[in-house]
């Protein structure tokens, strides 16, 4: 790789963000204020990127140096060294190759993932709970960073529902290829009887959006319904009502917070998720695409789910959307899904 070309062209790249950096001190940069911020923002996402493919020309660097010293010494500890410094460098190359491939305006942005479980109560939603932690798992090897944003937690297990904030580079991009309805097979540790059962869960990914992006929504638009916190969360929590829900009339979106102290932090969280939401939504109505429509616009059941997570009465994970397959279920259970991520974002696009 170098500096002057290939996937990533950091001269061109560098060239463009001094050109923005000129632009943006000029007198009148600011008098089209939405222009500037698209400049700005691009101009940030530029010089992330750029950062870390400088970053990886210099570990190369580094490396090459380390063939030489190891022809010059004959030492053998200093190979393991290079093996190292090759599997990281490899790592971070093939990371960087598969973001080339996010062209849309937001695939940078952090993502805003929520979890629904579908019919069928504990079972279910122990399922959807299950999502959560393998997704908790593979963010960890992507160091990325989670805030949960709301969380009701089941009756008797798992999750009624879950919204996270996974914050890094190219998160929505990345999460976008887990939209839609997984499906789950086992035998049931909640049926005496241990017959097999088929659950359903659905993940819904939208971006963050910067504070400039125009999302209006009106307030006639939406009912705002103010409760008790239930569950964990302290004492306070749960002695005022201060958890919000607000309900979108014309799309059926609900969005809630309960995790913060006071009704105005959750009132401002829960109105970001649902900026969050719309913008999905009018992305799709855009490319006229419902059938590309995110998980939570389709039936949670039969028939619609992007991915099948088998247990009994043999192991397979297997991707409907690429035919992309892995028998070791554990392993996808514990993070282990840049397979199929991976496989998702490559695949031949549609017209």
């Amino acid at each position: 790789m170098t500096s002057s070309g290939g996937i990533f062209d950091l001269s061109s790249n560098a060239k463009k963000i001094d050109i923005l950096t000129t632009e943006s001190s000029e007198p009148n940069f600011w008098v089209d204020s939405q222009k500037a911020q698209e400049k700005m923002a691009l101009k940030t996402r530029l010089e992330k990127a750029l950062s870390r493919w400088q970053d990886v020309d210099s570990e190369l660097e580094e490396a090459d140096l380390l063939i030489e010293l190891i022809k010059e010494e004959e030492d053998p500890s200093l190979e393991k060294d290079l093996e190292v410094a090759l599997k990281n460098l490899q790592d971070k190359i093939d990371a960087l190759t598969i973001e080339t491939l996010f062209t849309g305006e937001r695939d940078f942005n952090n993502a805003i993932v929520t979890i629904h479980p579908g019919a069928g109560g504990t079972e279910s939603q122990d399922w959807a709970q299950m999502l959560m932690r393998m997704y908790g798992r593979w963010v960890e090897r992507k160091s990325y960073h989670v805030e949960t944003l709301d969380l009701q937690a089941g009756d008797e297990a798992g999750i009624k529902s879950v919204t996270l904030l996974v914050k890094g580079p190219y998160a929505y991009g990345y999460f976008k290829a887990e939209a839609g309805v997984h499906r789950l097979v086992r035998i049931s540790p909640f049926d005496a009887n241990k017959r097999r059962h088929t659950s359903f869960a659905s993940v819904f990914v939208s971006p963050e959006l910067e504070d400039d992006v125009d999302i209006e929504i009106d307030e006639k638009e939406i009912r705002l319904d103010i409760f008790r916190a239930s569950g964990a969360g302290g004492q306070h929590v749960n002695k005022t009502s201060s958890a919000v829900r607000i309900t979108h009339l014309p799309t059926g979106f609900v969005t809630q917070c309960q995790n913060e102290r006071s009704q105005r932090q959750n009132k401002l969280i829960a109105m970001r998720v649902l900026k969050s939401h719309l913008y999905e939504l009018q992305q799709e109505e855009k490319k006229k695409s419902v059938a590309k429509m995110t998980g939570e616009k389709k039936e949670i059941g039969w028939g619609s789910q992007i991915r099948s997570y088998v247990f009994q009465p043999y192991q397979m994970v297997k991707d409907h959307r690429t035919g992309i397959e892995s028998g070791n279920v554990s392993a996808v259970m514990d993070g282990d899904i840049d397979l199929f991520v991976d496989g998702y974002l490559k695949r031949p696009k549609e017209n």
